[in-house]
């Protein structure tokens, strides 16, 4: 039995009719075309699939596409503006805070939430709110100056 859903995302209206089953990344990337929210354990252990729901830094991968009934969905795609990256989009390149980039989006909506919520974080601050997401490639000292980076630009 298919439920109807609607949500917005990035800014767009969107619905769509799903199994209760569907997870919300599948309903963002199989749905709705939106490849940016990687698919990396199912498990929420790696982070790659973090989107931020009505403003909130969420594991895409444990939530059900019916749970996000009239939510405000913000993924990867939706961070630039008029074709300006976003400060963290900006700090990655600049900082070179990535290097498969199977990570990076993840990192990036995590980190919107945590300087949302601390626009001024020291490093240890960084790295604890980053601690829900993983990278296989980077050794994360990069990615904390990314952060840094983006911190100080919209300061």
């Amino acid at each position: 039995m298919k439920h109807s859903i609607s949500m917005t995302v990035n800014g767009k209206e969107y619905s769509g009719e799903v199994e209760p089953r569907v997870l919300l990344v599948h309903f963002i990337r199989d749905h709705l075309g939106l490849t940016g929210t990687h698919i990396g354990c199912d498990t929420t252990q790696c982070g790659a699939c973090t989107i931020l729901m009505d403003g909130a830094a969420i594991k895409s991968c444990t939530v059900f596409a019916v749970q996000a009934e009239g939510a405000q969905i913000t993924t990867i795609e939706g961070m630039a503006s008029n074709g300006e990256l976003h400060p963290l989009q900006e700090g990655f390149h600049e900082e070179h805070g990535l290097q498969c980039g199977f990570c990076t989006p993840g990192m990036i909506m995590t980190s919107v939430e945590l300087l949302n919520q601390n626009p001024n974080p020291t490093e240890a601050e960084i790295r604890h709110g980053l601690e829900g997401n993983y990278c296989r490639c980077t050794g994360y000292h990069n990615i904390v100056k990314a952060v840094q980076y983006a911190a100080s630009k919209q300061a």
